[in-house]
């Protein structure tokens, strides 16, 4: 057997096996997940988001969860951004921190609700000095 003929028939091969293991696996993606009716309080929702943020070890987590917390129809405690902020400064992530407040920004209803965050969260953005957006790129 040549090595042209044996490449050929390693090719047919894994033609072949990709083909059953694709026959296999049509089924199993029309799965469907059910969710229990069990929905967790805003309690529950802004202690669990602490514990994560306290938690979190590297940059990926950290944008999973806040993709995640902000994927919620609700607003985020200024509790739970305060854990996000120092989790993001401790992994040294500065441009996320200063995005996090776009997120609060996009998330509220009106811009009085988002001044009541940013002056809730004034303390911190002091300590960490998190900058907002807007302040970035003013002339002085």
């Amino acid at each position: 057997m040549t090595l042209l003929t044996g490449a050929f028939r390693v090719a047919a091969a894994s033609t072949g096996a990709r083909a059953m293991l694709m026959k296999r696996a049509a089924p199993l993606a029309v799965q469907v997940r059910a969710y229990s009716d069990d929905a967790e309080s805003f309690e529950d929702i802004n202690s669990r988001f602490l514990r994560f943020f306290d938690n979190v070890q590297d940059d990926f987590e950290l944008q999973r969860g806040l993709n995640n917390v902000f994927g919620y129809d609700l607003v985020p405690s200024p509790e739970v951004i305060e854990s996000a902020l120092r989790a993001s400064r401790r992994l040294n992530d500065f441009a996320l921190a200063v995005r996090i407040f776009e997120g609060i920004k996009f998330k509220v209803d009106t811009s009085e609700q988002y001044k009541q965050y940013v002056d809730a969260l004034a303390s911190v953005r002091e300590e960490l000095q998190i900058p907002l957006k807007e302040e970035l790129f003013t002339s002085s």
